[in-house]
């Protein structure tokens, strides 16, 4: 296969990611997969290696990247399988992310050693897989996010099940799973659009294989393997061999402990990029803990943004990173630890402290206006760190609704740019829920939506600003609050100043930054969320 060839290879398997979530988008009932986007969609190789995925949500993508080999080891595929789990400590990430794996079967050959025949044997060449986050898994407090001290409290747990064979679907499977939400039949449709999704990747793939064939897909896989692994290769030697540390902080767990260390050293050489945990906290009563899969994808996502934009999403890319953290650590939690918020929080902030490693490499060149030859000058300070999540609803008089929601924040300043003003950032990759569908849903008004003047850090370069988000009561409504940087402020670099941290307020009145609370009619909650930090002395 030439470049030329590779290319349109790459193209083809990437467009079949887009048009999973194409259909997983139009064919959902919630504002959180249809309006905030908040899904992704890939496809693994028959060994359950990456081999695609569409730009969709990287904390969804690299944990699937890191888990799903595992996954597809422990399973026997059938042709017309489809798989349903969220279980974090076997491929999941948290609770309200539910994944969808199918098989792509087709004719292999294997060859009897004993008898010295080659015979063709029907078996999984590829996975396609989806991801969408549901505002309501089973929790008893509305949004699924709450303040939960074991995983056991966060809702359904749902362990490797099959929920499709023959391409039927199990009607008794989906009936357990959907009766334990607030809305089974909204559920139902939103897993419906899951099943769907699969199955639009799956006729793809069957046609691209078809005219291949067989063996002309694997050996195209495995070109791309190799080229990714080039690419990568090529892209991170840029980076000075030694050995480079950094720390930061998560604010607190909303069970009591504060100051949670998060610690890494990158070891480079040659060869390998090594990423060591050792040093962080253990894990801890509250839910900012995360399986080794959520830590993985944030680093794979820092080493990906430093890659050219070309470079394909495969397993080979990421062959020369390996990762570790102790057993029982914030990053390497143990069931049944809670981990609600170690998706959403704790991997972004091992995206600081992983760029804040990096950052200590910069040369000394840095009046260059030479960007590829200043290549990790570009490191950004620290942006909001933190997805301000909101999850909310109400369980009263038979008027059950859920919703959850991220909220941007203001982008990092580096050498060559400022930060932008309200993004979101990093991990999370959604959209705002438009204000027209959230006040068309669920009993709630949007008084105040703007950027937050003067919460990015100053410097040369400044910091981007966060976001304010104010939100009226139309009825009681159950609020849960998961947000970070709110006592530990987005920090500049070479000089530049830190971020304004963030507040979260009702009716004025500052709230902590992880709490539950019954809002009544007509009360206002009000989020301020933290700018980005700047980037140089300001002359």
């Amino acid at each position: 296969m030439n470049a030329i060839e590779l290319s349109v290879f790459v193209s083809r398997i990437e467009s079949i990611c887009e048009e999973m979530g194409a259909t997983l988008r139009r064919s959902a009932f919630s504002p959180n997969i249809k309006d905030r986007l908040d899904y992704s969609c890939a496809v693994f190789d028959g060994e359950g290696a990456l081999c695609a995925q569409a730009a969709h949500i990287p904390v969804h993508l690299g944990s699937m990247a890191y888990a799903m080999a595992d996954i597809v080891k422990t399973q026997s595929w059938q042709q017309g399988d489809m798989l349903v789990l969220n279980n974090p400590y076997l491929g999941g990430t948290h609770l309200p992310d539910v994944t969808m794996i199918a098989p792509v079967f087709a004719s292999i050959e294997a060859h009897n050693q004993v008898s010295c025949d080659t015979t063709k044997e029907e078996q999984p060449i590829a996975f396609v897989v989806n991801r969408a986050h549901h505002a309501d898994i089973g929790a008893d407090s509305p949004g699924s996010m709450p303040l939960s001290t074991s995983l056991l409290e966060e809702g359904l747990i749902i362990s490797p099940t099959y929920i499709m064979h023959n391409d039927i679907v199990d009607d008794k499977v989906l009936q357990e799973i959907t009766s334990n939400m607030s809305h089974p039949d909204s559920a139902k449709g939103d897993f419906l659009a899951q099943i769907s999704a699969n199955q639009t990747g799956v006729s793809r793939l069957n046609e691209l294989i078809v005219q291949l064939d067989s063996a002309h897909f694997s050996s195209s896989l495995e070109q791309l393997n190799h080229y990714g692994e080039r690419v990568a290769r090529s892209a991170l030697a840029k980076i000075p061999h030694g050995s480079y540390s950094f720390y930061d902080y998560l604010d607190d767990d909303g069970a009591g402990n504060r100051d949670i260390k998060i610690s890494v050293t990158l070891h480079i050489d040659e060869e390998q990029i090594q990423v060591d945990f050792s040093g962080t906290d253990a894990a801890v009563a509250g839910n900012i803990n995360c399986p080794l899969s959520v830590a993985a994808a944030a680093v794979f996502y820092v080493f990906r943004c430093l890659m050219p934009a070309q470079t394909p999403a495969c397993a080979g890319t990421f062959r020369m990173i390996d990762i570790y953290a102790p057993q029982g650590c914030l990053l390497n939690a143990q069931y049944p630890a809670a981990v609600a918020a170690g998706n959403v929080e704790t991997s972004t902030r091992i995206v600081d402290v992983v760029l804040g490693a990096l950052a200590q490499t910069k040369s000394d060149s840095s009046d260059s206006n030479d960007i590829e030859h200043n290549f990790l000058s570009q490191i950004p300070s620290a942006s909001y760190g933190t997805m301000n999540n909101i999850a909310m609803g109400s369980r009263e008089n038979n008027n059950h609704w859920d919703y959850y929601e991220t909220i941007g924040g203001g982008l990092g300043a580096s050498q060559f740019y400022s930060g932008l003003n309200g993004v979101q950032a990093h991990m999370t990759n959604t959209l705002n829920t438009p204000i027209e569908s959230l006040e068309h849903h669920y009993p709630l008004r949007i008084r105040r939506y703007c950027l937050r003047d003067h919460s990015g850090g100053q410097g040369k370069h400044n910091g981007g600003m966060g976001l304010i988000r104010e939100v009226e009561f139309l009825r009681p409504t159950q609020i849960t609050l998961l947000t970070e940087r709110r006592s530990h402020a987005p920090w500049g670099l070479a000089g530049g100043e830190d971020a304004m941290m963030g507040e979260n307020e009702l009716d004025g009145e500052i709230l902590p930054g992880k709490t539950f609370f019954t809002a009544q009619a007509g009360q206002k909650l009000t989020i301020k969320t933290p700018g980005g930090g700047g980037w140089g002395k300001l002359k």
